[in-house]
C-alpha cells in the first residue's frame, strides 16, 4: 500500500467519529497529502470502497504521473466543478458526506444540497490536517532540503550585504538565490526589517538601506518540491547597539530553553511557557507578542503551535519553529528562529545557521 493510501484508510478510520464514513476534500494542500497530486483545481472523494478524484483534462497526463492507479473522473471541457462533483457522489451512491469545515464554502454546500436532495452533509473540522502534524520519514527528509536551499540562500545573500541595498533588494536577492539553489519559491514574502523596522514582526520589505541603521532582521524560508523551511536570522551591519546586544542575548536564552524542555508529551503551551519566562524575567514580557512557533509542512503555518491556549501534546516526528522575540517600538527588535524535529526522546535541531551574538556581527 503506498503511503498516500494509508493515509487515506487512516483518515476514513479517524473520520467515523464524526459521524460520517466519506469525506469530500476540497482543500488543495489536504488533496495533495492524501494522492501525491501537485494541480489545484481538484476535489477528493474518500470512501471506504475507494477514492476518485475530480480534475480536468489539464491534468490528465500530471495525474497518471503522480498518482498510478487512483481512480479519476476527468470533467470533460462544459462539466463544471460542481456537476462533476455531483456525478461522482450519485455513481459513489454517498448517503452521508463529511466535507472539510475550513475549506467547503456555504455556496457550494447549498449548490450539492440543491442538486442532491437525499445526502446529509457532516461538517468536519481539521480531519486531515491532524494527520498532517506528525511527519514520516520522506516528509522530513524534503524539509531538511528545504532547509538547505534556505541556507545556502543566505549564506549567500550574507556574504554579498553591502550599505546601500534596500530591504527590497536584499528580499529580491534571497528569493533569487533560493531559486538557484534549487527551491520552488521562497516560503513566504521574506521579512528584510531594516533598525526599527524590525520591531514590526510581519514587516514587509521597502526602501530602507542597511546603511540607515545598525542592524538588519532577516525572516525567510525556501520550498524544495512541496515542503518548506522557516528560519530568521539578526545581522550586526554597523556600530553595535549595546541594547541590542541585550535583547539578543535574552531572546537567545529563551530559544534556547525552549528547545531544551522540548519532548514527547509536552504540550505547546507549556513550551511556550517555558520560553515566555526567561523573557518575563528579563523584564520584556510585554515586549514578546506571539507565540513561540508553529508547525510547518506543505504550507508555512500548520498546527500544532507552541503558544497560550494550545494544549497539543508533542508527538515524535512534529517539525515545529522556535522563534522567540523582543521587539521595541523605536528602536527594533530581535527574533531567532530555527525549525526543530520532535524525536522519541527530545528533539532534534534541524537548520544550522551560526546565531550566536559574535555570528551576528557582520
Amino acid at each position: 500500500m503506498s503511503r498516500h493510501a494509508e493515509r487515506c484508510q487512516r483518515l476514513l478510520k479517524n473520520l467515523r467519529q464524526s459521524g460520517a464514513d466519506t469525506l469530500l476534500v476540497t482543500n488543495e494542500t489536504n488533496v495533495t497529502y492524501l494522492t501525491g497530486f501537485t494541480g489545484d483545481d481538484s476535489y477528493l472523494l474518500v470512501t471506504p470502497a475507494g477514492n476518485v478524484l475530480i480534475s480536468d483534462p489539464r491534468y490528465t497526463t500530471q495525474l497518471e504521473e503522480e498518482c498510478p492507479g487512483l481512480e479519476l473522473h476527468i470533467r470533460p471541457p462544459g462539466e463544471l466543478m460542481l456537476e462533476g462533483t455531483v456525478k461522482v457522489l450519485k455513481q459513489a451512491k454517498v448517503s452521508r458526506l463529511g466535507v472539510e469545515g475550513g475549506s467547503m464554502t456555504i455556496g457550494l454546500q447549498e449548490q450539492l444540497a440543491a442538486k442532491l436532495e437525499k445526502l446529509e452533509f457532516v461538517t468536519t473540522s481539521s480531519q486531515v490536517e491532524a494527520l498532517r502534524m506528525v511527519k514520516d520519514k520522506e516528509e522530513i527528509a524534503e524539509i531538511k532540503i528545504a532547509i538547505t536551499i534556505a541556507e545556502k540562500a543566505f549564506a549567500v545573500v550574507k556574504a554579498a550585504l553591502r550599505p546601500g541595498q534596500t530591504e527590497k533588494q536584499i528580499a529580491d536577492e534571497i528569493e533569487h538565490q533560493v531559486r538557484m539553489f534549487g527551491g520552488k519559491c521562497t516560503s513566504f514574502p521574506p521579512i528584510v526589517a531594516v533598525g526599527d523596522r524590525a520591531a514590526l514582526p510581519h514587516y514587509r520589505a521597502a526602501g530602507r538601506k542597511i546603511a540607515d541603521a545598525d542592524f538588519v532582521l532577516i525572516d525567510w524560508g525556501a520550498f524544495g518540491r512541496l515542503y518548506c523551511s522557516d528560519l530568521t536570522r539578526v545581522l550586526v551591519t554597523g556600530k553595535i547597539p549595546p541594547k541590542l546586544q541585550r535583547i539578543y542575548e535574552v531572546t537567545l536564552a529563551a530559544q534556547q530553553r525552549a528547545i531544551e524542555a522540548i519532548r514527547p508529551g509536552m504540550t505547546g503551551e507549556e513550551i511556550d511557557a517555558v520560553a515566555r519566562g526567561v523573557i518575563e524575567k528579563a523584564g520584556f514580557g510585554k515586549q514578546f507578542g506571539h507565540g513561540l512557533g508553529h508547525s510547518l509542512g506543505l504550507e508555512i503555518h500548520e498546527a500544532p503551535r507552541f503558544a497560550k491556549g494550545h494544549p497539543i501534546k508533542m508527538q515524535p516526528g512534529m517539525v515545529m519553529t522556535v522563534e522567540p522575540g523582543i521587539y521595541l517600538p523605536g528602536f527594533g527588535g530581535v527574533r531567532i528562529e530555527d525549525d526543530i524535529l520532535v524525536t522519541k526522546h527530545g528533539c532534534e535541531v534541524l537548520t544550522s545557521v551560526p546565531k550566536r551574538w559574535e555570528d551576528c556581527v557582520v
